[in-house]
């Protein structure tokens, strides 16, 4: 390779580098941003963003918010993130499988939607007598370990507004400020349990992640109340693994 072939693919590095700088401002920003501030956050010359972004509109990539109002992401980033969100599954599958190998017991991975968790991956476990679901079927927040695990990362606003919805459609009455105790622990040791709370006789230990796009994902190893009293220390440190090692694939 030539030395100005070198150079050419440098630049193009640089340029897709700062092209990925510029969407990763525009993240957080549901009104849009302008050039000027768009410059400042990705410390680059205003030029220089304002290239980057008409090519990004080019691709649809980015578009204006409205007159004056600034440039947010566009269709098409968000089309390219909706068809991503259907492989996270596939892309961390692998680690689910390692997770149940290690440990014989079945391993669930649930979405959140809504005010429900909708599971969208199992792995069985080898153990004669297991905890196994459905795929598509659908559990609450308060009461299951993933569950729980899904709300340890949001603001304490959301978990109340989640929490009382919940208890309100299945007519119980619990302490908040107890659950929220529960939460915060949650979010310090970052694992959550369920303790026979949604199904007798099924214990389970959770984490939860959240991918780039904010979309909030459970796994959890649901047992049988009584293994689970003497693995629960092996588990709670398999799925603690398993979330370094799925935060370092979805994080960006």
């Amino acid at each position: 390779m030539s030395e100005a072939d070198i150079a050419e693919a440098r630049n193009g590095i640089q340029v897709i580098a700062r092209a990925a700088s510029v969407l990763r401002a525009l993240k957080g920003s549901q009104t849009g941003m302008s050039l000027g501030q768009i410059a400042e956050r990705v410390d680059l010359p205003r030029s220089t963003v304002q290239r980057i972004v008409g090519a990004l509109q080019a691709e649809r990539l980015v578009i204006a918010s409205g007159a004056g109002a600034g440039i947010r992401l566009g269709p098409e980033l968000h089309s390219l993130a909706e068809s991503a969100h259907y492989n996270i599954a596939e892309t961390i599958r692998p680690l689910l499988q390692d997770l149940s190998r290690n440990t014989g017991e079945t391993v669930d991975l649930s979405i959140l939607r809504g005010n429900i968790l909708i599971f969208i991956d199992q792995i069985t476990g080898t153990q004669r007598l297991r905890a196994v679901s459905s795929v598509g079927e659908t559990f609450p927040l308060t009461t299951t370990a993933n569950g729980k695990a899904c709300l340890a990362l949001m603001d304490n606003d959301a978990v109340e507004r989640l929490a009382r919805g919940e208890w309100a459609r299945a007519s119980v009455e619990r302490n908040m400020s107890n659950f929220l105790e529960e939460i915060a622990q949650i979010r310090r040791e970052g694992v959550a349990f369920d303790l026979d709370e949604h199904t007798p006789g099924i214990s389970a230990v959770g984490i939860a992640f959240k991918d780039w796009k904010g979309d909030f994902y459970g796994v959890s190893i649901p047992t049988p109340s009584a293994r689970f009293k003497e693995g629960e220390a092996t588990l709670t440190a398999a799925i603690l693994k398993l979330r370094c090692n799925v935060e370092a694939l979805t994080s960006g």
